[in-house]
């Protein structure tokens, strides 16, 4: 099968799969307790019945549920996301405003735990029982033992706070003013704590999975054949062993990468970064439906994007599998 009928192939399943989170997500939002108009109310000082059941007629929550549940899928398949009563604006707008800086942040993290963990994975792997492994070893496993959101307050505290060598929250620097590499500079250094504190924790999966899977290549008969051929070890260890441990890792990178985005909710939240992640944590306590699940979809959206975009990369790593398939 060719890689464009692969491709074709994988985005009418995603499609699929989307239009079915959608529904599920719609009735697990609506079994939740609270009511977004008795919300609006309260904040509006004015929480008589008159002016929440008009609350509720002008946003459709006063229809019945399967009516509302088709109004929300038919317009889903319209690309419309509906309108959030809290914010008083479209839903898509509100994400695509926060989505560059969600994206930023998750490619960032993910760039940080893959590269550094195969680094440290292969050279964890190339001394293997010497102590410089266990400390690999020992590193990767406390990184992973640590709450992701206690390690982000310890990086605020001790980086920010108490050396002061970076910014410890926000997007950029209000009111700076900066624009050009001026502006990408003071973002770079906003964005290095939450990148490392997201990167670091996923960091010592790869390094773990690297080092194991590289072990095990390297007993193999093609790995012992080249060695009796007189190649050098690192030779060795590139062209042989790495290529065909990726493989593994590649399947776990891309798993993975959608929970970057579930990490990313509490890393947004320390960090104060504007992203769809802050974004979701604002709109629960407001209980606003549809900001949501125009969350929810775009997140679903991204992790299936990630999962195709990690088939496309297993067959270049590996092209027997195309030939399989």
């Amino acid at each position: 099968m060719s890689l464009i009928s692969t491709i074709l192939g994988r985005l009418v399943k995603a499609v699929i799969t989307l239009l079915a989170i959608a529904v599920l997500n719609f009735f697990l939002i609506h079994a939740a307790p609270g009511d977004p108009a008795a919300v609006l109310a309260g904040e509006a000082g004015a929480a008589d019945p008159l002016f929440i059941e008009q609350l509720r007629a002008r946003f459709g929550l006063d229809q019945p549920f399967h009516i509302q549940l088709w109004t929300y899928v038919k317009n889903v398949m319209m690309l419309d996301l509906g309108y959030s009563f809290r914010q008083g604006a479209p839903v898509i707008e509100l994400i695509a405003d926060r989505l560059p800086a969600t994206l930023l942040l998750t490619l960032s993290a993910f760039v940080i735990s893959l590269s550094l963990g195969i680094a440290l994975g292969v050279a964890a792997a190339a001394r293997v029982g010497r102590v410089s492994d266990s400390l690999l070893t020992t590193l990767a496993l406390l990184f992973y033992a640590t709450p992701l959101y206690w390690a982000a307050l310890m990086a605020v505290l001790v980086f920010s706070v108490q050396l002061g060598w970076l910014p410890g929250f926000g997007y950029e620097t209000v009111g700076s003013g900066y624009s050009g590499l001026a502006r990408a500079w003071d973002i770079l250094q906003h964005l290095i704590l939450p990148a490392m504190t997201l990167g670091l924790f996923f960091m010592a999966v790869y390094m773990r999975m690297t080092r194991a899977s590289m072990l095990e290549v390297s007993q193999m008969d093609f790995v012992k054949t080249a060695r009796a051929k007189g190649l050098s070890g690192p030779v060795i260890r590139r062209r042989h062993i790495l290529r065909n441990a990726l493989l593994p890792v590649v399947t776990l990178a891309g798993l993975q990468a959608g929970q970057l985005i579930g990490g990313a909710v509490l890393t947004e939240t320390v960090f104060a970064w504007p992203g769809i992640g802050r974004l979701m944590f604002e709109s629960l306590g407001a209980r606003d439906y549809n900001t949501i699940l125009g969350v929810f979809l775009v997140s679903a959206a991204m992790v299936i994007l990630f999962n195709i975009l990690t088939d496309i990369v297993y067959r270049i790593v590996d092209p027997r599998i195309g030939a399989k398939t």
